[in-house]
């Protein structure tokens, strides 16, 4: 099975310079909890969660009516191509340890996203539980 079989097409991203409130907002319109900030190209240069603004604006004290998108996204942003298997995106959200993928076309422009929740509704049981386990695997004390 492909990435582009599971993926969820419809997509809400912003620029790095939305404003947060405008991203909340966005979140709140999608029903979603993740929103890519990308490029004029629709590129991706990172995606902000609701926990991003829950832990970098409002737990650390800061308002988050003057933040923007690129103040608070999570810099690394992990993709997988929508012609990938769906065991290889599995792999890269164990591996990073988050709950959701960016999907990429050819070009590198966004075209989709891929939830634990997609894989699911789509992967086996034994898949999922490996992602729903590998994903939530704490770090070591320490590091």
């Amino acid at each position: 099975m492909k990435v582009k079989e599971i993926m969820s097409r419809r997509v809400a991203c912003c620029a790095p310079d939305a404003s947060l409130q405008d991203v909340a907002r966005m979140m709140i319109e999608n029903d979603c909890g993740a929103i890519p900030v990308c490029e004029d190209d629709k590129r991706p240069i990172g995606v902000v969660t609701d926990r991003d603004i829950t832990c970098r604006a409002v737990a650390e004290g800061k308002n988050p009516l003057e933040l923007k998108a690129r103040d608070v996204m999570s810099g690394e942003c992990f993709t997988v191509a929508a012609r990938d298997s769906v065991k290889d995106c599995c792999r890269q959200m164990e591996k990073h340890q988050v709950r959701r993928v960016l999907v990429v076309d050819d070009a590198g422009s966004l075209c989709g996203i891929v939830a634990q929740a997609d894989v699911a509704r789509h992967a086996s049981k034994g898949r999922t539980a490996a992602v729903v386990q590998e994903v939530s695997e704490p770090e070591p004390v320490g590091v």
